[in-house]
C-alpha cells in the first residue's frame, strides 16, 4: 500500500540524514555479547551432536545411511534449522544472531555496529564457539574427537587451498548479498532467517567437499583448537570475511549505505536494538508487512 510504502521510504531517508545512535556511544552490551557467545556455542553443540549422530561407526543412523551425499543432506537440515531457531529465539532477535565475525565486521564496515560492541561481539563468538565444541566433547567423550567426526572441523578439500579459499569467499558473498537484500525488503524481511537456514542446508550439501562449508572464522577456530588439526585455517579467517565485504560494497554503491536499516537477521517488533537502527517498534509492522 503507498501509505506503508511511504513511511518506509522515510525510514531510508531519516537513516541516511541522521547517523545512527549507536555508532556515537562507546557503552557496552553485555547481555548482547552473552547472547552471541551462547548462540555460537549452541550452533557447535549441535553439530558436534548431529555429525556423531550421521557419521560416527557406532550410530545405527550411519549404519543405516551409507551414502555421502545423503548424509550431507541430513547434516546440512540439521544446521539450517539450528540457525533458523537461533535466529528466530527471542535471544536471536535481540543480539540480532550474527553467531559469526565475519557478519559482524561486515555490518560495523557498514556502520551499524559500534566499535566497542564489534569488539564485544567477535570475542564473544569465538569464546563461544571453543565453549560450545568443549562441552561437546565433555558430554560426549571420545566420539566428538573420533576421526569419523574430528570436533567437526573444517578443512580444505582435496581440490586444494586455492579452490577451498574461493569456495569461501564465494559461499560468503551469496550469504551476506542475501541477508542485505531480504532483510531491507519490506515485504520479505521477515524470510530473511529462513533463507539463511536454507543457504546453510545447500551449501552444506554442495560445497563442504571443497572446504567443509565454514562460512565462520569462529566456528572454524573452535575445533581446530581441540584437535590441534589447523591446516588452511587462514583460509577460514580471511575468505569469509573478504567475501561479506564485497557483498556489502557492491550492494551499498548500488543502493546506498542508507538503505542498509538495522544488523540483524530477524528485527523484533518491540524491544532495545544496540545498532545504528532505522527501525522503530511503532513502524516495524510495515517492514514486516506482506
Amino acid at each position: 500500500m503507498p501509505g506503508r510504502g511511504g513511511r518506509f521510504t522515510k525510514l531510508w531517508v531519516a537513516s541516511r540524514i541522521e547517523p545512527a545512535m549507536s555508532t556515537r556511544t562507546s557503552a557496552l552490551h553485555w547481555p548482547e555479547y552473552l547472547i552471541e557467545a551462547g548462540a555460537i556455542g549452541a550452533f557447535m553443540v549441535s553439530a558436534a551432536a548431529w555429525a556423531a549422530l550421521l557419521y560416527h561407526p557406532a550410530s545405527p543412523v550411519a549404519r543405516a545411511i551409507s551414502g555421502a551425499l545423503v548424509r550431507r543432506a541430513f547434516m546440512g537440515l540439521a544446521m539450517g534449522s539450528t540457525a533458523v531457531a537461533i535466529i528466530y529465539s527471542p535471544w536471536g532477535q535481540r543480539s540480532g544472531a550474527h553467531m559469526n565475525p565475519a557478519v559482524t565486521l561486515t555490518f560495523f564496515r557498514l556502520g551499524k555496529v559500534a566499535r566497542p560492541d564489534c569488539v564485544g561481539y567477535v570475542t564473544a563468538q569465538f569464546a563461544g564457539a571453543i565453549a560450545g565444541i568443549s562441552a561437546a566433547a565433555a558430554v560426549l567423550g571420545g566420539v566428538v574427537s573420533d576421526p569419523s567426526v574430528n570436533y567437526v572441523t573444517t578443512l580444505p578439500g582435496p581440490t586444494g587451498n586455492a579452490v577451498a579459499f574461493l569456495a569461501e569467499a564465494t559461499i560468503s558473498f551469496v550469504m551476506m548479498t542475501m541477508v542485505l537484500t531480504v532483510s531491507n525488503h519490506r515485504r520479505l524481511a521477515r524470510f530473511t532467517g529462513l533463507c539463511a537456514g536454507l543457504l546453510v542446508w545447500t551449501y552444506i550439501i554442495v560445497e563442504a567437499p571443497l572446504s567443509g562449508m565454514s562460512m565462520n572464522p569462529a566456528r572454524t577456530f573452535g575445533p581446530a583448537l581441540l584437535a590441534r588439526d589447523a591446516p588452511g585455517l587462514w583460509i577460514y579467517f580471511t575468505a569469509p570475511p573478504l567475501g561479506m565485504l564485497m557483498a556489502a560494497e557492491l550492494f551499498i554503491r548500488r543502493f546506498g549505505a542508507h538503505r542498509v536499516l538495522c544488523a540483524k537477521l530477524h528485527h523484533p517488533r518491540a524491544g532495545a536494538c544496540i545498532f545504528g537502527c532505522a527501525l522503530k517498534p511503532s513502524t516495524q509492522p510495515d517492514i514486516e508487512a506482506p
